[in-house]
């Protein structure tokens, strides 16, 4: 992740897709619309050469926007774009494989975290950030309940930093943000309609600079 500023910040995460061209294209649009601190790409259905293809065309795009790129997926894909990191879906031992691999060369974070239990045991590796939610739940307007109320409940007592998996509805990155999460990834609420990806980055931003409470130094 790039340097928190003192309000939750953007992430966002790759929508599914085999065009690697076109992913480029609507990445591209999408950094123009102002700060994103991180770009997570999963591999999805990808196999390992065609995910290579993408990673190859999207890290640098990502890196040239000041953003971190982070590989979701296989490994050696991250260490071949030379992505400044990767995103484990797994628990606590895959991060800490990862982290024991990776760490500190590569920021690595994750985890998927389904209550406060399964929440410190991935704590307790100590992985760059924490992911509340999952790549692909994001299938309503609004972050899932459960999600925002770990969001709450970790921001306030553990330093790992947060990031929350928002909805599709680009406002509900206010919701994840009053929870005091330093992140929210959103990923169909700026890439369903890629025309108006930068729109909605910058108009995401803009809610977050006027409304998002202020993190304490």
């Amino acid at each position: 992740m790039t340097a928190i500023e003192d309000r939750c910040r953007l992430v966002l995460v790759m929508p599914e897709g085999d065009d690697a061209a076109a992913r480029k294209t609507m990445l591209e649009d999408a950094l123009r619309g102002g700060d994103v601190a991180s770009v997570i790409v999963p591999q999805y259905g990808l196999d390992d050469g065609a995910f290579q293809k993408h990673a190859e065309a999207l890290v640098p795009v990502i890196q040239a926007a000041g953003a971190a790129a982070l590989v979701a997926g296989d490994t050696r894909v991250a260490g071949r774009a030379r992505a400044d990191g990767i995103h484990v879906a797994g628990g606590a031992e895959a991060l800490a494989d990862a982290m024991e691999k990776h760490s500190p060369k590569l920021i690595v974070g994750g985890g998927n975290a389904k209550d406060r239990h399964q929440a410190l045991e991935i704590g307790e590796v100590g992985p760059d950030y924490i992911l509340f939610g999952k790549i692909g739940g994001d299938i309503k307007p609004e972050a899932h309940p459960k999600n925002l109320a770990l969001a709450e409940w970790w921001a306030s007592m553990v330093e790992v930093p947060c990031v929350v998996m928002g909805g599709t509805d680009p406002a509900s990155a206010l919701a994840v943000a009053e929870t005091g999460a330093e992140f929210v990834a959103l990923c169909q609420a700026v890439f369903a309609e890629p025309a108006n990806a930068a729109q909605v980055v910058a108009s995401v931003n803009a809610l977050l600079d006027e409304k998002a409470p202020r993190f304490e130094d």
